[in-house]
């Protein structure tokens, strides 16, 4: 039933597309398909252009219905925070019910394809993330303990080890790599934006790390993580997946994501918080970015 109290909007008659594609959280989702194309291409073996795309397809409306049924269970505090109070639930634009079935049935869609164009080892892995972070993440984790992110963040590791898997129908180190790559990066990505969001996630009542710990205790962990970025990032050179190219690049974007650290570690103004949450989000489209031009310069050598 329609909750008329939030909005005098009939949700199933007036949302418009924009509202409805809003649910899928495409900015979330473009960095995300993003680094399951790099898994994907990375990967060896070939894959025809069309299961290539129905693969990349899946990866996409998989990770847009997760973050649509994260926007059905999260609208009360979505409702508390600033940066979330226009998104189309708390706005009474959509029916919580329709939302969660709009979710629920395009994972079951993304699944389903991804199983049928390529293989149910990248269907498992695309349904493992999904319901990793509906679950664990959503569900489990982020209202009840400041390392919601650190475990959580894994669900957002997955699309290149999907992409792999779309390919080969295994998962070897290479794409736990990857998998690593993304997983140590989000912490620190969401601790910076949690540093200069920190009264909207208080008022929400969500114990992220400076709400529970204290900025300068967040600030130190966020440093420790870039420094253990640096060998993590090289470990493609390591294991001949990259090269000069790759190895210069994630040189020296990890030089300056440490370089953001200790400029947040020292300074109290949310500006320099604000400065690398944009960073982060440059350094690992960098580092993928970097993967896939090494990868393709040396296939043509």
């Amino acid at each position: 039933m329609t909750d008329v109290s939030v909005s005098p909007i009939a949700p199933s008659q007036s949302a418009p597309v924009a509202d409805w594609f809003a649910l899928l959280k495409p900015r979330v989702m473009t960095l995300v398909v993003f680094t399951g194309v790099v898994g994907l291409s990375l990967a060896p073996g070939q894959l025809h252009p069309v299961l290539a795309l129905a693969a990349i397809l899946a990866i996409a409306v998989g990770a847009g219905a997760s973050g649509c049924i994260n926007m059905w269970y999260e609208r009360d505090v979505d409702a508390l925070m600033r940066r979330t109070q226009q998104r189309p639930l708390v706005r009474g634009i959509i029916d919580p019910a329709e939302a969660l079935a709009f979710g629920v049935v395009l994972t079951l869609f993304a699944v389903m394809l991804m199983g049928l164009a390529t293989n149910w080892v990248a269907a498992f892995w695309l349904a493992f993330a999904s319901a990793f972070y509906v679950f664990v993440y959503t569900i489990g984790l982020k209202r009840r303990t400041p390392q919601n992110i650190v475990i959580g963040g894994a669900a957002g590791a997955f699309p290149p080890v999907i992409g792999w898997a779309a390919v080969t129908g295994t998962t070897p180190v290479e794409a736990w790599l990857l998998f690593a790559l993304i997983f140590f990066w989000t912490p620190p990505h969401f601790w910076a934006l949690s540093l200069y969001r920190c009264e909207d996630y208080a008022r929400a009542g969500i114990p992220m790390l400076p709400v529970v710990k204290g900025k300068a205790h967040t600030k130190r962990h966020m440093l420790a993580y870039t420094l253990l970025l640096l060998p993590l990032s090289l470990a493609p050179v390591y294991l001949q997946m990259a090269g000069t190219l790759y190895g210069s690049i994630a040189l020296g974007m990890s030089l300056g994501f440490i370089a953001h650290a200790l400029r947040v570690l020292r300074r109290e103004e949310d500006a320099a918080a604000r400065a690398m949450f944009f960073f982060s989000l440059f350094y690992l489209f960098s580092l993928f970015a970097a993967l896939w031009a090494d990868h393709l310069l040396r296939s043509l050598l």
